[in-house]
């Protein structure tokens, strides 16, 4: 079987053609560097996927916390995942890297810091517009 894929790991946007034989991988052609060919026998091979999305941290600033996987998820479970993150809501304070789940054995990992909103910064709110001052 020959497959052509686009490869997604840098701008060039290859179109990358992978020849799998006896269900393995014979043959990568059309990459324009080295983690091309590796891409697209993996991808064809076992595609998997990060997952990023933002996760509720109520009273937290700001409100919607973001989070990664810490490495690739096998891509047939990134809904399975992405609905486990969906019942989840984050208590601040909270810091990057934190480790705020798991799936699949897979942490879930912050990707900045969520502060309380009573303590960010000493900014308030004025009562004519949406602009923060101090």
């Amino acid at each position: 079987m020959t497959k052509t894929i686009t490869c997604i790991n840098c701008p060039l946007g290859c179109a990358i053609t992978v020849t799998v034989e006896d269900g393995a991988v014979a043959a990568v052609t059309g990459q324009g560097c080295k983690r091309g060919a590796a891409y697209a026998a993996q991808e064809l091979t076992a595609p998997a996927r990060m997952v990023t999305t933002t996760l509720p941290a109520p009273g937290g600033v700001p409100a919607l916390a973001p989070v990664k996987t810490a490495s690739p998820i096998p891509k047939d479970q990134v809904l399975a995942c992405m609905a486990a993150l969906r019942q989840l809501r984050l208590t601040p304070p909270l810091r990057l890297g934190d480790q705020v789940a798991e799936f699949a054995g897979v942490p879930i990992v912050l990707t900045r810091d969520i502060g309380l909103a009573d303590q960010h910064s000493g900014a308030t709110l004025r009562s004519s517009g949406d602009c923060c001052v101090k």
